[in-house]
């Protein structure tokens, strides 16, 4: 029987034994552990040299490989030369190879997992292969070792910066004398003055990360409000350590150490067994010799969830404001608008236009019942509807490109285009095309939206029936019929209304749909005209999808009593003043989406945890995990309507209470409708 003994600077009350056949080899495996005095594990290394087969070092400074830089620590020179015909080693070629495997295999089988997170390194220098494998996925890699090393609050941020840190710092950080230097100024009174900003500094950092890599015990400092929703990448992952990741509410840890037999097992030591085994020195071991062991021992990556599954994507969503009076409200520009006349503000409008992007708020406490979770941040650009199209499509397309840079920089997976700044030019085509980010208008879901809110208002007033054929019965007119939205709302009408008209002031485009539609759909009886005024009266149900930005849509004295108007334009189609003076008619604003678990963020101007449907596809879309370009241009496909639509459901995503010019619409509201229009026959 073979001897493996593994010699750890750690502590003793962890010591073990066991004996078991490895590679067709019978080996007694023992762990010393000497509490951190060097002297001791280099006596205890001599002591056991007869009965050693191979032997590995655990906890002692590892040799890396840090670009072109060997780091070699003269402690652990200093114990192997104790044993110079003794096989040792520290595992450094086994666990670059874990380590690098464990962050393919959380790409493969999780799927753009790793795509854009933000990684923070609490040792660089250990996790150098872990930091190459991530760089295929995202630029945002931070490093904390100035900290770590010498207490100075400063991350590196680049590969190419560990390089060089590396480099300049190795020769004075592996000398006794300069860590003793060290080591003493870190515990110095003047040094804990300061020890706050310091800490706070790296405690900062921590909380902006997706992903944290570094030792269980380099964790430790490290509070729930800091490490809530985090992914930990690191090694030897014990039950009390798991249980402590739990209470501080970690999303997910990759340990990328083998277990044998039940039990976590050193890097080291498994070296070691493969040394011993293979009566070669580590040295003399071939990738073969590597993935025989892997192979035979099903060694992988363990993916474990502290508190059950839990999957946290992120996202970004453009936004800007509507008109000149929301930037009234926004400070300081509210007390600006209270001492300045029209004109000095009209100024303001167009140099708020010129503002680089900038965050409007963060939102959280989005969870799919899935146990899928995201984050994600508003993103704010300066120019009004007015401004936006006063422009040339360049002028937009570089600030939303300038968005996507801020969003990629904040880690998010996908990025959403709100309100105009989805319909200049063509559509989304162009800045997708040069995005740094995956890109979506969000029409698919608000196109979804409208015709949600359309069919439970209609059941909910119960004017109109279902039919033989399973459609309502009754006519449905979509305005705007040729638009992005509109399109697909009249695909999707043709298929649940007995009857539908379209209406829109593009004969050529009308006719085409007119004809697609009855392809589409066959039996489907469907009407066209340039305007919504022949056929208006005549109506159960409208959606008015236009882009007519101030233009009067319909005549609403026309519509039918106990009608129901979806409007689904931004700004809106039909103005308040229009909809008071009909109380027997149900002007709904659609595209308002409850969002699931209890969302936190800014005023958007709707009730909390609900949201533009334009931004519920960005999140569903991230929940989902798809980081895709999905809805682009004006020629939505209705598949992907209805694709959203089921994921919206899958999600959690409920159609928040139907509303309109004047808030939330309550019971009274649908009885007073449905009462009036009775009266009227």
């Amino acid at each position: 029987m073979k001897t493996v003994f593994s010699i750890s600077l750690g502590a003793s009350d962890d010591d073990y034994r066991f004996e078991t056949d490895f590679l067709d080899q019978s080996l007694r495996i023992i762990r010393i552990g000497v509490n951190g005095d060097l002297n001791q594990a280099e006596s205890l290394l001599q002591s056991v040299r007869a009965q050693a087969n191979a032997i590995g070092l655990s906890l002692s400074h590892d040799h890396y490989r840090v670009g072109p830089e060997q780091r070699e620590h003269p402690d652990t020179i200093r114990l192997k030369a104790s044993v110079p015909d003794i096989p040792v080693t520290t595992g450094t070629t086994l666990r670059g190879i874990l380590q690098e495997w464990a962050v393919r295999h959380i790409q493969a089988t999780l799927g753009h997992f790793f795509d854009n997170a933000r990684v923070l390194f609490l040792n660089g220098q250990a996790g150098y292969r872990i930091a190459r494998a991530l760089s295929e996925h995202t630029d945002n890699l931070y490093f904390a070792d100035p900290y770590t090393d010498f207490g100075i609050p400063r991350l590196l941020t680049s590969l190419k910066q560990l390089d060089s840190y590396t480099s300049l710092t190795a020769p004075i950080t592996v000398q006794p004398l300069a860590s003793r230097v060290i080591d003493s100024v870190l515990h110095s009174p003047l040094y804990r003055l300061g020890e706050g900003l310091v800490k706070g500094s790296l405690h900062h950092s921590v909380a902006d990360s997706h992903v944290i890599v570094g030792s269980i015990e380099d964790l430790e400092p490290f509070s729930q409000h800091e490490l809530d929703g985090k992914t930990v990448i690191t090694t030897r992952v014990t039950e009390a350590a798991l249980a402590s990741l739990a209470e501080r509410r970690v999303a997910m840890v990759v340990d990328y150490s083998p277990w044998f037999e039940g039990r976590p097992l050193g890097v080291n030591v498994l070296e070691a067994m493969i040394s011993a085994s293979l009566s070669r020195n580590p040295e003399q071991l071939s990738p073969d010799d590597y993935l025989t062991v892997i192979e035979r021992l099903g060694i992988e990556p363990r993916v474990l969830y502290p508190n059950g599954y839990r999957r946290v994507n992120r996202f970004a969503f453009v936004i800007h404001p509507l008109s000149q009076q929301y930037l009234t409200k926004t400070p300081p520009l509210d007390w600006i608008a209270q001492v300045s006349p029209p004109a000095v503000m009209n100024l303001v409008e167009k140099a708020v236009a010129y503002t680089p992007p900038f965050v409007y708020s963060k939102v959280s406490g989005i969870r799919s019942p899935t146990g899928d979770e995201v984050e994600g941040w508003l993103i704010t650009v300066g120019g009004t509807p007015r401004e936006i199209m006063a422009h040339g499509p360049e002028f937009t397309y570089s600030r939303l490109l300038a968005a996507a840079k801020l969003a990629k920089k904040l880690g998010a997976q996908i990025m959403g285009l709100g309100a105009f700044t989805k319909v200049v030019g063509d559509a989304g085509i162009t800045v997708a095309k040069r995005s740094p980010l995956p890109i979506t208008t969000g029409n698919s879901y608000s196109a979804s939206g409208a015709l949600w809110a359309a069919h439970d208002a209609v059941q909910k007033i119960g004017r109109v029936q279902i039919g033989s054929r399973g459609k309502m019965t009754g006519k449905a007119m979509v305005v705007g019929a040729t638009g992005a939205i509109g399109s697909v709302c009249a695909r999707l009408l043709a298929k649940a209304v007995e009857e539908i008209y379209l209406a829109a002031p593009e004969p050529a485009k009308l006719l085409a749909l007119k004809e697609s539609i009855e392809l589409e759909t066959p039996g489907a009886i469907v009407h066209i005209a340039g305007s919504a005024d022949r056929d208006v009266a005549a109506m159960d149900m409208i959606v008015t999808a236009t882009s007519g930005a101030g233009k009067r849509i319909l005549d609403i004295t026309k519509v039918k009593p106990g009608c129901v108007i979806t409007d689904v334009a931004r700004p809106l189609d039909i103005p308040a003043d229009d909809v008071a003076k009909r109380p027997d008619v149900l002007v709904i604003e659609s595209g308002e989406i409850q969002l699931p678990g209890e969302a936190r963020m800014k005023d958007i101007g709707l009730p909390t945890g609900i949201a533009y449907a334009c931004l519920a596809e960005t999140i569903v879309l991230a929940l989902e995990g798809r980081f895709e370009n999905f809805t682009l241009g004006r020629n939505i496909e209705w598949e992907k309507v209805r694709e959203i639509y089921k994921l919206g459901l899958k999600h959690g995503m409920k159609l928040a209470a139907i509303s309109g010019v004047n808030g939330v619409f309550s019971t009274e509201d649908f009885e007073r409708v449905r009462t009036l229009s009775s009266a009227s026959g």
